[in-house]
């Protein structure tokens, strides 16, 4: 599709971005932390509560509404992930299902194995692993980060995964650098050596097409809120492991996939959200199903925040006193900007960019915490960090640009004013 992208038309989609109260719009550059949702996705929910909420597997139409609501969101996953609809559950948040998750591996894994975690990923894909293998007796590993090029170190996979190795688990991308891990060797390693693979997709599944049968992982976990949705987790578990995975659940409650791992009753207008989300998305691309509309979606709106993410490199090049984090040319990364400037707190910016130009910026460790430390950022407060989302337009870049100038000079100017 070589038409322009309908940034336009995007924006329409989101009422953050128009306030009907008369208010000046915020500018969101916080995305990775979660983006704006989408008026699909508003609708949705308010359309499924205004018409009557019910739990499932009741004769009356609100319930038989419910319980198709939950058969399509499950489909509507499938195409979007490429994975099959019974492969798809749903929970509280991506954090929630990978401890669950990782309860109902205890069984396979045993003292003296390992777990291979790797030092740029947020906690929510390390912990519940180490977590996991501390519970059994088993050791955790991890694959490191090169602290220049902000990639994991791919060349030590041989030594790190190992026959005893029973799990292995690594962000898609990370949500401080955008770094797009090349995940193929390995799930390749893990593979050879009879390990399971978790993949964490929450920062990746908003900005690149996710192929989970291209990818060949068994566990693949995302939220909602992060591709304009509401806040909910999804996992897809591969069906041969789903169906021998034990989990903690009541005793009458379904013993078959994928059910057995939605514990309680589900959020179910946050799943009409996530219908209406998905649909958005759609609304992008082209095709003749819903599953080709979505893939070609995500490729209209990969090819637009990329062009967007050269443009603030671009930017970002000539501030003083910046230092950027992000690899080098070449390397495939996420519209996500991460920084420091030098001397200053990363709260002190993100606090100004709040209160004199009204834009969302975010600072802190972002959870990536053993990156953090690694890095030397924890001192200074962690990093700022900006995330274009595909409502971002030139203009806004624009006019961060300028504010973040503007920011340096204020502060070069009070650090040379005689007290």
């Amino acid at each position: 599709m070589n038409t322009p992208f309908p940034i336009r038309s995007v924006r329409a989609h989101f009422p953050a971005l128009n306030p009907s109260d008369g208010s000046l719009p915020l500018v969101y550059f916080d995305g990775p932390g979660g983006t704006q949702m989408a008026s699909q996705a508003l609708m949705g929910m308010m359309t499924y509560i205004s018409r009557g909420m019910a739990n499932l597997h009741g004769p009356f139409p609100t319930s038989l509404r419910t319980d198709a609501l939950l058969l399509e969101a499950r489909a509507a996953m499938a195409d979007f992930l490429h994975c099959q609809p019974q492969e798809v559950a749903f929970g509280q948040n991506m954090t929630s299902l990978a401890f669950a998750i990782a309860r109902s591996l205890g069984a396979l894994v045993q003292p003296g194995d390992e777990v291979v975690v790797t030092e740029a990923d947020h906690r929510a894909n390390v912990d519940p692993w180490a977590s996991l293998a501390r519970d059994r007796g088993a050791g955790v590993r991890y694959i490191p980060l090169n602290p220049t090029t902000y990639t994991l170190e791919l060349d030590r996979l041989e030594a790190l995964i190992t026959p005893q190795t029973r799990l292995v688990a690594v962000g898609l991308s990370s949500n401080v650098t955008g770094t797009v891990t090349d995940v193929e060797p390995i799930i390749a390693r893990a593979k050879a050596v009879g390990a399971l693979v978790v993949l964490d997709a929450v920062h990746a599944v908003p900005h690149l097409p996710v192929n989970v049968e291209q990818l060949g992982c068994d566990v693949l976990l995302c939220s909602a809120y992060k591709f304009f949705g509401p806040h909910i987790g999804i996992a897809v578990i591969a069906q041969a492991l789903f169906e021998k995975l034990p989990v903690y659940k009541l005793e009458p409650a379904p013993a078959h996939i994928p059910d057995k791992l939605e514990t309680g009753t589900q959020n179910h207008e946050a799943l009409a959200g996530l219908l209406g989300a998905l649909g958005f998305i759609e609304s992008l691309g082209e095709g003749n199903n819903r599953k080709e509309c979505l893939q070609r979606g995500m490729q209209r709106l990969e090819a637009y925040e990329s062009e967007l993410a050269a443009y603030t490199e671009q930017l970002l090049q000539n501030v003083p006193g910046l230092k950027l984090y992000r690899a080098p040319a070449g390397t495939k990364k996420t519209p996500t900007f991460a920084f420091t400037l030098e001397g200053v707190p990363s709260w002190e910016v993100s606090r100004w960019f709040a209160e004199r130009h009204q834009m969302c910026v975010a600072d802190g460790h972002f959870y990536a915490t053993t990156m953090a430390e690694k890095l030397g950022v924890l001192a200074g407060g962690g990093w700022v960090r900006i995330g274009l989302a595909p409502y971002t337009s030139r203009e806004e870049l624009e006019r961060f640009h300028a504010a973040l100038l503007e920011f340096v000079a204020e502060r070069r100017l009070r650090a040379n004013t005689p007290t």
